[in-house]
């Protein structure tokens, strides 16, 4: 069972940043690929970005290409999401999310999530 836990969350201005972070515990953090989702008041959850196990690739939706790096550092049991030139379109609760195997876009094939952290971007 793997536990995580967000943090980093907050509320900037647009054209900010934030730098969230996601610690697990409970299983080999290095087994499993990593997400962040987002979901927003009224809207489905959506994908953000993940990379994969060993952390050499990453995948991002189209909305954040370029804006937004996720990392992980394996030594650490800890990934990050940095967010650069945030909008307030980005306003959101972000999760992190953890698969065994290899990483998918789709939030219903993530075993486990943490509690999720807001963050809330004004123009």
């Amino acid at each position: 069972q793997v536990q995580l836990v967000e943090s980093g969350g907050g509320s900037v201005q647009a054209g900010g940043f934030l730098r969230l972070s996601c610690a697990a515990s409970g299983g080999t953090f290095s087994s499993y690929g990593m997400a962040w989702f987002r979901q927003a008041p009224g809207k489905e959850r959506e994908f953000v970005a993940a990379v994969v196990r060993g952390g050499e690739r990453t995948y991002y939706a189209d909305s954040v290409k370029g804006r937004f790096t996720i990392s992980r550092d394996n030594t650490k049991n800890t990934v990050y999401l940095q967010m650069n030139s945030l909008r307030p379109e980005d306003t959101a609760v972000y999760y992190c999310a953890a698969r065994p195997g290899p990483v998918t876009n789709m939030s219903t094939e993530y075993d486990y999530w943490g509690q999720g952290t807001q963050v809330t971007v004004s123009s």
